[in-house]
């Protein structure tokens, strides 16, 4: 089972970016994908997730409005859109996968990918 996130770098503030996660390994459209963060000196925490058909999705209250979660289930590939970003928005980017959505804990997750915004 393999994630890998990708399309992190450095960008100004209030630039826009976005990240994919590509899987293989797994049966993709079984699984609720997941994206979270990472900031030096901060505990990882939820950016969003996006169920099997991509027909829910849910944000954490700091990107509200301004990320966007999507799926690609024939690709296998979820993708994060994030505009208007902020610098404290620089975090190392995690995607993760849940089976069937079930319980709390992932089943696999991905190498994270840098993103840096600067004002």
């Amino acid at each position: 089972v393999q994630l890998q996130a990708s399309g992190g770098g450095l960008v100004q503030a209030g630039d826009s970016l976005t990240l994919s996660c590509a899987t293989s390994g797994i049966t993709f459209s079984q699984y609720f994908m997941g994206w979270f963060r990472q900031a030096p000196g901060k505990e990882r925490e939820s950016v969003g997730g996006i169920s099997w058909n991509g027909g829910s999705t849910a944000y954490a209250d700091s990107v509200k409005g301004r990320f966007t979660i999507s799926r690609d289930n024939a690709k296998g590939t979820v993708y994060l859109q994030m505009n208007s970003l902020k610098p404290e928005d620089t975090a190392v980017y995690y995607c993760a996968a849940k089976y069937r959505g079930k319980g709390d804990a992932y089943d696999f997750w991905g190498r994270g990918t840098q993103v840096t915004v600067s004002s």
